[in-house]
């Protein structure tokens, strides 16, 4: 692991993000590693950049993310691909994304020094607006893609192929595709089951649905997803990964993949998937 350029990146609303900031970096610094900031990461410091997040993302050999699973999700949004690897810094407790809390980011940063350390190859998805017949808008996401009514109070209807196949005609609030990743998130909120990080599936759960025999369907990753909302349904937007909806206009419809881009997130030895989700999920096996 050739870690020599590390770039940094703080949410600097986070509590105390500027003092583990500057810890984190001289730690860093004081093996001999180079530090990178980007500008507005480099503010919290009193100190001056001209990297943008893109530029940071091909300048450095590790990232380090301090703020919750929420900035990750945003700094892999602005960031380039391919992406170098992630090592998140959560400044409250841990989070799914995050391989280190604020009380133990010292010892995890000498893991990181000695490479002690296990990288986990996550799935993107990556996702198409297909408008007259043609791609009109491409994106990714880590965690899922939602269609969603907007501001409707309706159930909307989303027609569902995988690899040309029909599934059914969901009547419901929404749908969501999830990643391994992302199945801990909203599609768990749903219903939708949780997902080992290396599972090789997507999973496809509806939003409230109208039908009640509509469950989570989880299909290989290597399939293609297809779903064309009701031509007649105004109003239906697409979401990645929680950012700015993306409004669909009559006869769009999305395809969805996964991407031939992985994502490489750093966690320390130690801290298996399963030991995070009893952790977040509160897990003790007690009757409370």
């Amino acid at each position: 692991m050739d870690w020599k350029t590390v770039g940094f990146i703080a949410n600097g609303t986070k509590p105390f993000a500027a003092e583990l900031l500057a810890t984190a970096a001289e730690t860093l610094r004081s093996a001999g590693r180079e530090v990178l900031f980007d500008r507005v990461t480099a503010q919290l410091l009193g100190l001056n950049s001209e990297l943008t997040v893109k530029s940071l993302f091909k300048q450095c050999n590790l990232l380090v993310v301090l703020g919750g699973d929420g900035t990750l999700l945003q700094v892999v949004h602005e960031g380039t691909l391919p992406a170098p690897p992630i090592l998140g810094i959560n400044t409250g407790t841990l989070g799914f994304l995050t391989g280190a809390g604020a009380g133990d980011f010292k010892r995890v940063l000498a893991d990181v020094l000695e490479e002690r350390v296990v990288l986990s190859e996550r799935t993107l998805l990556s996702i198409e607006v297909v408008r007259f017949g043609k791609t009109f808008w491409k994106g990714r996401a880590l965690n899922e893609m939602v269609l969603s009514r907007g501001e409707r109070s309706t159930v909307i209807r989303l027609e569902v192929h995988i690899d040309g196949v029909e599934l059914t005609e969901y009547n419901a609030d929404g749908l969501i595709v999830a990643t391994p990743t992302g199945s801990t998130a909203y599609s768990l909120s749903a219903g939708g089951p949780i997902l080992a990080p290396d599972s090789g599936v997507f999973v496809v759960t509806p939003i409230c649905p109208h039908v009640l025999t509509n469950r989570s369907v989880i299909i290989s990753e290597r399939s293609t997803i297809t779903v064309h909302p009701e031509a007649t349904e105004p109003g239906v937007c697409l979401t990645l990964d929680g950012r700015t909806p993306f409004p669909l206009e009559a006869g769009d419809f999305i395809r969805c993949r996964r991407s031939r881009q992985m994502l490489r997130l750093v966690f320390p030895l130690g801290l298996p998937f399963f030991e995070v989700l009893r952790q977040k999920l509160r897990w003790s096996g007690k009757v409370v």
